[in-house]
């Protein structure tokens, strides 16, 4: 038996089998959990069927994170096939690639900074809210994907990082809210992996390579960690752990100028 036998889960944000969220899945699939996942237009559903077939799902639905009309679609379909629901995983971020370029201030456009809000994070406690009836009483679990830019200023990340900031607060706003619900929320802050998204961010190769050199563990980090730390925290084995950032990037996040008089 897998930790997450027993489990029902809603993935929401694959994009590719390059994506954590895909990693996710796989992994959750393994630990016994029966899963359902959405997607954002027809372009991405053949990659989301794809996953659902791999993992046994015959729940595909379509879900633009921006539309709440959406949202509660997605859960009013959830109802007719399950009888609750344990597990939301949101792995989704966006923002216009010309705001990811330059300095923070460069590029910025209020149209864009509300773009990157609204996508990368009130879309998580929108599902939350959606979500609360059907996970109430189960000791269910809510997790979201943040990165190391919420907390520290970084190049190319601009506006991203403000939206993964929010993303954040998110998480301990929504755990103080959903507590007495049973319900958990935490994240994961994931070092720099080569996913589609990552794709849209400047030098995103020198980022890998400085990590790589400057963590602890000397590497960077794979899908596959991502995707067991994902597991624990929305198992039972995480029972007592609730609005937390969980940092899976080889250590990176608590270095400060070492090579400073070696």
């Amino acid at each position: 038996m897998g930790i997450l036998t027993g489990k029902k889960a809603l993935i929401v944000g694959v994009a590719s089998n390059r994506s954590i969220a895909w990693s996710t899945a796989e992994f959750m699939h393994q630990q016994g959990a029966e899963l359902a996942f959405t997607y954002l237009d027809d372009k991405l559903k053949k990659r989301v069927d794809k996953i659902a077939e791999q993992t046994g799902s015959e729940i595909v639905l379509p879900c633009d994170v921006n539309s709440d009309q959406q949202i509660d679609d997605v859960f009013t379909e959830l109802k007719k096939q399950w009888d609750g629901l344990d597990i939301i995983v949101h792995s989704v971020g966006f923002a216009p690639r010309e705001l990811l370029q330059g300095s923070y201030l460069d590029n910025l456009t209020r149209e864009g900074y509300q773009i990157a809000m609204d996508t990368s994070s009130y879309s998580f406690a929108a599902l939350g809210k959606a979500g609360r009836e059907m996970m109430q009483g189960r000791d269910a679990a809510l997790l979201t994907l943040s990165y190391l830019g919420a907390v520290r200023a970084m190049t190319n990340y601009n506006v991203m990082g403000v939206a993964k900031a929010a993303l954040e607060a998110n998480v301990r706003y929504m755990a103080h809210a959903l507590g007495k619900d049973g319900i958990r929320v935490n994240g994961i802050s994931a070092g720099p992996i080569k996913t589609l998204a990552a794709s849209g961010i400047g030098n995103f190769k020198s980022m890998l390579d400085h990590v790589a050199k400057a963590a602890p563990l000397k590497r960077n980090i794979s899908q596959e960690e991502v995707a067991k730390a994902a597991a624990f925290l929305c198992s039972d084995w995480a029972s007592g752990i609730t609005g937390e950032i969980t940092y899976v990037d080889a250590g990176y996040n608590i270095m400060a100028m070492t090579e400073v008089g070696e």
